[in-house]
């Protein structure tokens, strides 16, 4: 047995990564309540492994004493000098009890203390594989689902997609090969848990940067993103290159590269707009398709705006079930109020204008 226990340390040191020092201390540890529990014992005891031979020597620890009053716990100075004349009262010692058939004990506790520290060491590398993926995309294939998650084979670990995640114009079926993006890997008590999801910005992100050369390299660069999954989504590109068109990059020639992503998402429209450090100016191109007379800024609150459209142009603005002027607002990080010009009347153009004349007075003087 203490052969076959060395070797399998041996093995699993060189083949897991696991410590042999590591099972040792795990194997002693696991001896000593093995045997409380066998022989009922309730002393202090210690469990010594020999990592070259391979032998188990159980002691039982006692403190030594002038007059011993517990047998169990205590031992006489008179009998420790016996041993070595080093030993004073109130030192501890250790008396070999090793019991004639512990051999047969500590095989079954070796096997699952290897066992335990090979599940664990397992769990630890797929983690450590996976951990490494969160906020990145990755295809899997659907196995199974119920009324809380969708299950996705990602190889080693099955990752869980919960119905907040699901694209609501989408149907799992078992088999289905999915890309997904990966929001969170947890390290829980029964193994690695990968959470993903169909519904994240960064999905798109990533999808994007699969398919547009110029964002993957940095040459475009997404800088915002608003989405309703399923339905449609909004997203704010710039170029580090002035001789570079980032709307027309991305979406590229003929609307090719924007139709491969639409496609992959189930028909979720795509609104690609231009950002620019004029706050005005991207305001109103995140309300695209409708057009923008003026954006007149809230002066008690910087995070605010009106924006002024064309009457005919309002609903289109507002989108259905004010889709657009929502996705607006969560690609900016404004508060936006849509009027019409006909709404608007006069006390706002006379904010706006009174600012505007000041603006030239102040470059007049």
């Amino acid at each position: 047995m203490s052969k076959e226990l060395l070797g399998a340390f041996d093995a699993l040191e060189k083949e897991k990564g696991i410590k042999k020092d590591a099972i040792i201390e795990a194997l002693e540890a696991a001896l000593i309540s093995a045997y409380k529990r066998n022989y009922g014992q309730s002393q202090n005891v210690d469990v010594e492994f020999d990592g070259k031979k391979g032998d188990i020597h159980v002691y039982a620890v006692k403190k030594i004493v002038d007059v011993v009053e517990d047998p169990q716990t205590e031992y006489s100075i008179k009998d420790a000098m016996q041993i070595s004349h080093g030993y004073e009262v109130g030192d501890d010692i250790k008396i070999e009890v090793t019991p004639k058939n512990f051999g047969r004990i500590a095989a079954q506790t070796a096997k699952q203390v290897i066992m335990q520290r090979v599940r664990e060491a397992e769990r630890e590398m797929v983690y450590n594989q996976f951990s490494q993926y969160q906020d990145e995309l990755i295809t899997g294939e659907v196995e199974r689902s119920d009324n809380r998650f969708v299950y996705i084979n990602l190889g080693k670990v099955e990752a869980v997609m919960p119905v907040s995640n699901q694209m609501p114009n989408e149907e799992y079926r078992p088999q289905d090969k999915v890309k997904v993006y990966v929001t969170k890997v947890e390290n829980a008590a029964k193994g690695p848990q990968v959470f993903v999801s169909r519904t994240a910005p960064g999905l798109l992100k990533r999808l994007f940067e699969q398919e547009v050369p110029e964002i993957y390299d940095g040459t475009v660069e997404i800088v915002s993103i608003a989405r309703e999954a399923g339905d449609r989504a909004k997203v704010a590109v710039r170029s580090n290159n002035p001789d570079i068109d980032p709307v027309g990059t991305t979406v590229g020639p003929k609307g090719q590269r924007v139709q491969t992503i639409v496609n992959e998402l189930g028909g979720e429209n795509m609104d690609i707009v231009e950002w620019t450090d004029d706050k005005a100016r991207f305001i109103a191109n995140a309300l695209n398709p409708s057009e923008v007379v003026d954006v007149i800024f809230d002066p008690e609150n910087e995070q605010a705006c009106t924006v002024i459209v064309p009457d005919y142009q309002l609903s289109l603005a507002i989108g259905k079930r004010g889709q657009n002027a929502r996705l607006a607002a969560k690609l900016t990080g404004f508060k936006i109020d849509i009027k019409s010009e006909s709404e608007a009347g006069d006390n706002i153009y006379g904010a706006s204008d009174a600012a505007e004349d000041a603006d030239n007075d102040e470059n007049e003087d």
